[in-house]
C-alpha cells in the first residue's frame, strides 16, 4: 500500500506494546484505526490517549480465541469508519517450559490465541477488504523465533512459525485481489508478553494459569526471558519499521538485523540436509522430476 491517508486499519492486541505503536504510527499516516484488545480497562487508557493526540480511533473488546468476537468486532468497525483496508493480527502469548511439562490447556490456549486468533482474523476480515475492491494489506505479527526453533519455547516457536508458513500462503492467494502481506518477526522488544497470563481466559485455566509447579528450570527461563524483553528495543521502532515495510509490501519484516547468522545458521543445516539426500544410495534410483510452482 501506498496511500495511507483515510484507510482503516484493524489491530488486535492493541492496548499495549507493539500493537499499540503500530495504531499510533498508523494513525499517525492519517489513518483511522480500530483498537481491540482483551483488556478492557488498558485498551480504553490507549484510546484515550490517542484520541487526545487528535488522531481517529475507535476501541472494541476483542477475544480473538473467538471467531464470534472478531466477527462483531469487524461490525463494530464498519459501523464506525465505513471500510477496512488493513488487518493487523497482533495479539499474541507466551508459554515455554520443559516439553514434558507443558499442560494441555497451555498448549490449547496459545495455538487458539497466537494462531487461530491469525486464522479467525483472516477469515472475517479479508472478504470486508476485498468487498470494498480498493485493496488493503494483512499483518500477522509473529516472531524471530518462528524462523527456528529454540529449546523450552516449544509452543511459541510452533505457533509463530506458523504464522510464517501462513503469511507466506495467504502472500500469494491474495495478491491478485491487490491485497499485500506481511509477517512481521521481531526479537526481543519492550512488551508485557512476558506476563501475558494476566488476561489468560477461563477456559483455559484462567489467571494465573502456569503449571502448579514449575520447575526450578522453567523458573530461571522465565526470569531470563522477561530480562530480555524489558531490555529489548522500544516497540515504537518496530512499529515504524513495519510501516516502512508495509509501503514497500516487504513479505519479510525484521527489526533485529545482528539476528541475521542466526536465521542463517538454520539455512545452512537445511543446505546440508539436502546435500545428504542427494549423497543417498537409497534416493539414487529416484527421478527428480519437475519443480512445480503452485
Amino acid at each position: 500500500m501506498q496511500m495511507l491517508i483515510g484507510k482503516t486499519a484493524f489491530i488486535t492486541g492493541a492496548a499495549e506494546g507493539i500493537g499499540f505503536h503500530i495504531a499510533r504510527t498508523f494513525a499517525q499516516q492519517g489513518m483511522n484505526v480500530m483498537l481491540a484488545d482483551i483488556d478492557a480497562g488498558l485498551l480504553e487508557q490507549a484510546r484515550q490517549t490517542l484520541n487526545d493526540e487528535g488522531h481517529s480511533v475507535a476501541a472494541v473488546v476483542c477475544d480473538v480465541a473467538k471467531r464470534d468476537a472478531l466477527e462483531t468486532a469487524a461490525k463494530a468497525t464498519l459501523e464506525c469508519f465505513g471500510k477496512v483496508h488493513v488487518l493487523v493480527n497482533n495479539a499474541g502469548v507466551s508459554v515455554a517450559g520443559p516439553q514434558d511439562r507443558i499442560s494441555e490447556n497451555n498448549w490449547r490456549w496459545i495455538i487458539d490465541v497466537n494462531l487461530m486468533g491469525v486464522v479467525y482474523g483472516a477469515q472475517v476480515f479479508v472478504p470486508l477488504i476485498k468487498e470494498h475492491g480498493e485493496g488493503g494489506h494483512v499483518i500477522n505479527v509473529a516472531s524471530v523465533a518462528g524462523t527456528l526453533g529454540i529449546p523450552f519455547a516449544g509452543p511459541y516457536c510452533a505457533t509463530k512459525a506458523a504464522v510464517v508458513s501462513l503469511s507466506e500462503s495467504w502472500q500469494g492467494e491474495l495478491k491478485s485481489a491487490g491485497i499485500g502481506v506481511s509477517v512481521l518477526c521481531p526479537a526481543f522488544a519492550k512488551s508485557r508478553i512476558y506476563c501475558s497470563e494476566r488476561n489468560r481466559q477461563t477456559e483455559y485455566g484462567g489467571v494465573p494459569g502456569l503449571d502448579a509447579k514449575p520447575s526450578p528450570r522453567t523458573l530461571e527461563l522465565a526470569a531470563k526471558a522477561k530480562e530480555a524483553v524489558t531490555t529489548g528495543i522500544d516497540t515504537a521502532i518496530v512499529a515504524e519499521r513495519l510501516l516502512e515495510a508495509v509501503l514497500h509490501n516487504e513479505l519479510y519484516v525484521f527489526t533485529h538485523p545482528h539476528y541475521r547468522p542466526v536465521v542463517e545458521g538454520r539455512s545452512q543445516q537445511l543446505s546440508l540436509a539436502f546435500d545428504a539426500a542427494d549423497a543417498s544410495p537409497v534416493l539414487k534410483a529416484v527421478e527428480p522430476g519437475e519443480i512445480t510452482s503452485l
